[in-house]
């Protein structure tokens, strides 16, 4: 059975202070709490049955039959280099669903916590250490919120040219 979050349409929406803001799907892996803009997310699902495809890239999990659509689930936490889980409870496990370059692609991750806004002057930009120690293309800055930091990141760039060509629906 699916679940979905219900996703706004409305970007750098401002309140009542004419503050300009972004919309942001809050979502964990290893612990951390990373956002994404709510306009890159078309769905988000249960983590269902996963079938495996041989001699897939590491960072593939396998496919799923979303609606007839056969669509490529990515392991984000492989993908960005975070370590292993540690437990087996993935009753919270998601897949967040992006179109990237025309493909459907779900990105699996720990859980999906909330959908909140985030004042564009709450944004700074990813810190130099964290620049040369790991590859931060898909990163987009890291957000302040009252009393957390989210890491900003692009799910549209976590695939690289070469990478989406491996995600080309069957012909």
């Amino acid at each position: 059975m699916e679940e979905k979050i219900g996703m706004g349409n409305e970007e750098g929406k401002g309140d009542e202070s004419g503050v300009n803001q972004q919309q942001l799907v809050v979502f964990k892996l290893g612990g951390e709490e990373f956002g994404v803009d709510i306009m890159q997310v078309r769905e988000i699902i249960r983590k269902g049955t996963i079938t495996a495809v041989p001699n897939a890239p590491e960072y593939v999990n396998g496919v799923i039959n979303l609606r007839g659509l056969i669509t490529t689930i990515i392991d984000l936490r492989r993908k960005l280099g975070l370590s292993e889980k540690d437990s087996e409870d993935d009753q919270q496990e998601r897949v967040i669903v992006v179109e990237v370059e025309k493909n459907t692609v779900g990105m699996a991750v720990d859980a999906v916590t909330e959908v909140t806004y985030l004042a564009e002057s709450d944004i700074d930009e990813v810190p130099t250490m964290v620049k040369e120690n790991i590859g931060t293309e898909y990163l987009r800055g890291v957000g302040k919120l009252p009393n957390r930091l989210l890491i900003l990141i692009d799910l549209k760039r976590v695939l690289h040219g070469e990478e989406t060509d491996v995600l080309q629906r069957p012909a």
